[in-house]
């Protein structure tokens, strides 16, 4: 696992030893980058933009943000296995002062008095088996996270059916290997 592209390009990440933490892989970070630069389907740009990293793991998407010049992400992790990990690969790529992590369950604890911004882009990768997205995305919607012209991105398992609420837009949806990616926002 690397950084792609942008300052730290070629970086190689910290991964976890444990088979319970599935690091997003690079062809299909990749892709997500690919789809993020150069869709007409949104106008986000990974420029200047504030970054929300939902169940961020290792930080992979987050940091790969950075690298490509976006302001300021925030990490949401609670896994005490994989924290270690995550800081010590901000502090390897000298993102300290462009990051945050706050340790929370994000499924309980996601609330606007978390933050002091709105996020151009909300990157979801819950565990496969994680059930409640729907839930998580209402509450999104509820503290109105996202900016009118931000993306939430979504990394699941292919097969996954889940439901979305009634004002989540699907814009673009993609597979690779045994993942599909969703990139949608709120009408």
């Amino acid at each position: 696992m690397r950084i792609i592209s942008g300052t730290s390009k070629g970086k190689k990440l910290y991964q976890p030893k444990d088979l319970l933490t599935r690091p997003l892989k690079d062809l299909t970070k990749e892709s997500i980058f690919n789809i993020i630069t150069h869709s007409n389907k949104f106008t986000v740009s990974l420029e200047g933009a504030n970054i929300l990293d939902l169940f961020s793991g290792t930080g992979s998407f987050g940091l790969e943000c950075l690298s490509r010049k976006s302001k300021h992400v925030t990490f949401i992790e609670n896994y005490k296995k994989i924290l270690p990990i995550l800081k010590k690969n901000i502090t390897t790529l000298n993102y300290e002062k462009n990051s945050k992590i706050i340790e929370i369950d994000i499924i309980d604890n996601l609330s606007i008095k978390l933050f002091q911004n709105q996020f151009d882009i909300i990157f979801l990768d819950p565990p496969y088996k994680e059930k409640k997205l729907l839930e998580i995305l209402e509450n999104i919607f509820q503290s109105n996270l996202l900016k009118n012209q931000g993306v939430i991105i979504i990394h699941r398992y292919k097969k996954e059916v889940d439901k979305f609420p009634v004002k989540f837009k699907i814009i673009e949806e993609k597979s690779y290997g045994i993942s599909k990616i969703i990139f949608g926002n709120y009408t």
